[in-house]
């Protein structure tokens, strides 16, 4: 049997690995034009080629210039690739769009997707890092990593990736699939959560699925895992049984939570997404066997 490939999902590093290099702290920057990664809420800036959109490339407009130097993260397609955000009140003037990374129709390419969702995981880590979080003192970059260390203590900080259990749900040839409020009409997806202290991530996907939903879990499955930048979480994926229970959905997590026959699927998540790509793969023991 041959396990279906998750490494490639959008947003793993090994999407990108043939067109970026990623740079740190302690590497010069170039002094040649490059690439944008041009963050807006929740989109990245894009223009339009032959090819459709694409990050946007050379010299920006004066309406568009970063207040504060841009940060350099590495080289896209051979060129250095520099990334900034703008207010997302900042109006925007041909050919400038956006596109936002939840989009429910997504028109970016898979690696284009990717590079911008790290630019984004990339310059979160760099707010959120400005101060120690022992002291409360500046922080200054530590060279050859992204990590950062603190101007009063010395202590040493380094990116917050945090990680989370995802899973999908079997009995028989039906799939718990549960769907949040603000979600575009008519979707569901997987029961997900964060890992809690003293938490494997196969115990902390059986408490989420019982306190989403009410039910048991057992014999539960790794099947892969997928960066998550929105902001830096790391989705491990599982598969499990049916054990107990009848559903019971919390309201303040949850909108709705139900069993679908495989036949009668509900509007899914994107491909872009590992639920996706765990309910595309894993949704009838016949799909394969783990």
């Amino acid at each position: 049997m041959t396990f279906p490939e998750q490494v490639h999902l959008p947003f793993n590093f090994s999407i990108i690995k043939e067109s970026f290099q990623l740079s740190c702290h302690s590497q010069q920057e170039p002094a040649e034009d490059g690439y944008w990664a041009i963050m807006q809420g929740n989109g990245v800036l894009l223009t339009r080629d032959e090819n459709g959109l694409a990050l946007p490339r050379g010299g920006l407009p004066d309406w568009l210039r970063p207040k504060a130097p841009p940060l350099f993260i590495g080289q896209w397609r051979g060129k250095p690739l520099r990334a900034f955000g703008v207010g997302s009140d900042l109006p925007l003037q041909a050919p400038f769009e956006a596109e936002a990374f939840n989009a429910a129709e997504q028109r970016l390419d898979m690696p284009t997707l990717t590079v911008s969702g790290l630019a984004k995981q990339i310059l979160h880590w760099e707010r959120q890092g400005r101060h120690c979080s022992r002291c409360g003192a500046p922080t200054e970059p530590m060279a050859g990593s992204w990590g950062k260390r603190c101007t009063g203590c010395a202590a040493e900080h380094f990116p917050h990736i945090h990680p989370c259990a995802i899973v999908l749900v079997r009995k028989g040839d039906e799939l718990l699939l549960t769907r949040k409020a603000e979600w575009p009409v008519g979707r569901y997806s997987l029961v997900a959560g964060f890992v809690d202290f003293g938490e494997s991530l196969e115990e902390c996907a059986i408490r989420e699925v019982r306190e989403e939903t009410g039910i048991g879990i057992e014999n539960v499955r790794y099947v892969g895992s997928q960066n998550w930048p929105f902001p830096s979480q790391l989705m491990a994926g599982f598969v499990a049984d049916f054990a107990d229970g009848e559903i019971t959905v919390d309201t303040n997590e949850l909108e709705d939570a139900r069993w679908f026959p495989l036949n009668a699927l509900p509007s899914l998540p994107p491909k872009r997404s590992i639920a996706r790509w765990i309910i595309d793969n894993f949704k009838s023991p016949a799909s394969c066997s783990i």
